[in-house]
């Protein structure tokens, strides 16, 4: 029995973390702003005692953010640069929904983002030896639904009336009403049949 020979694709160089610069990543706030921002994320977003959402959109909108009417944000949500947010009206953040916005997220009206999603605008090059910082912007369009513990990738976006199941995993684009799950997320239905 022959075996095929395969073609071997060269071996990535390592990653050598001592070569990592961020000095061109534009922050898109000045450093008193961002330690203003994390004191006020310290006292008002993170701990787990109820408090009105009012509270909440307030501190957003006076860091930058871009917050319409009746949003709802739960405790413990993460934000890391609300000037680069922008939520449209009757948009739900659940408890512990995370908001790593290095690059621009936006969310359109009557979207509910439910506990512990993942909203994550940056990622390294993990081909390149410096280990190199890439950020794309989040579209999540109006109607739309990120379940429990599903992770929304750099570069993505969830069209109207989607629903990205619990716990799934996508780094692609989900069409307008799809329904969308697993790791990598997988169309499992479209158009969503509505009752």
């Amino acid at each position: 029995m022959r075996i095929a020979k395969t073609r071997r694709r060269p071996l990535l160089s390592r990653m050598d973390l001592g070569l990592y610069s961020a000095k061109e990543f534009d922050r898109g706030a000045s450093r008193l702003k961002e330690i203003l921002w994390v004191a006020v994320k310290c006292l008002f977003f993170l701990p787990s005692w109820p408090m009105p959402s009012a509270v909440r959109v307030f501190w957003l909108r006076r860091f930058g953010a871009q917050i319409g009417h009746g949003v709802v944000i739960r405790a413990q949500v993460n934000i890391t640069f609300p000037w680069r947010l922008t939520v449209g009206d009757h948009v739900w953040l659940g408890e512990e929904v995370m908001i790593l916005n290095l690059a621009p997220v936006t969310i359109e009206s009557s979207v509910c983002v439910s506990q512990r999603a993942f909203l994550c605008t940056g990622s390294h090059d993990f081909r390149r030896e410096t280990f190199a910082l890439k950020t794309k912007p989040i579209v999540l369009r109006s109607g739309c639904w990120v379940a429990a513990q599903a992770f929304v990738g750099p570069d993505v976006e969830i069209g109207g009336g989607a629903v990205l199941a619990a716990g799934s995993v996508t780094f692609r684009d989900i069409p307008a009403n799809a329904l969308a799950q697993g790791n990598p997320a997988q169309i499992i239905e479209q158009p969503i049949r509505r009752s």
